[in-house]
């Protein structure tokens, strides 16, 4: 699956509320829209600004058959870091952070 999948996929998960998180540590810090501090809606207009040198698709550490997609990207001058994977048919956010 290329990036521009990827992105329409997961975009489209924020947008109906396919959502859901990964416990961590540090979930306050690390997971922003875990907590309400940031929408469904602006993860995905941050998504949607990103470009294919923002993106990157490594295997889950856990798991190596599941493939984690990490977006960094520039909005109003914070460097934003989203981080996930997909388990149909949902998107599994593990970090939304500056």
């Amino acid at each position: 699956m290329g990036f521009k999948q990827v992105k329409t996929e997961v975009i489209d998960c924020l947008t109906h509320g396919r959502i859901k998180h990964e416990q961590r540590g540090n979930i306050d810090i690390k997971n922003l829209l875990a907590i309400g501090a940031v929408t469904p809606e602006q993860v995905a207009d941050l998504i949607a600004k990103a470009r294919g040198g923002d993106y990157r698709c490594s295997p889950h550490h856990f798991d190596r058959k599941v493939l984690v997609h990490t977006v960094k990207v520039q909005h109003m001058g914070s460097n934003w870091y989203i981080k996930w994977y997909f388990l149909e048919p949902d998107a599994m956010f593990i970090s939304v952070h500056i």
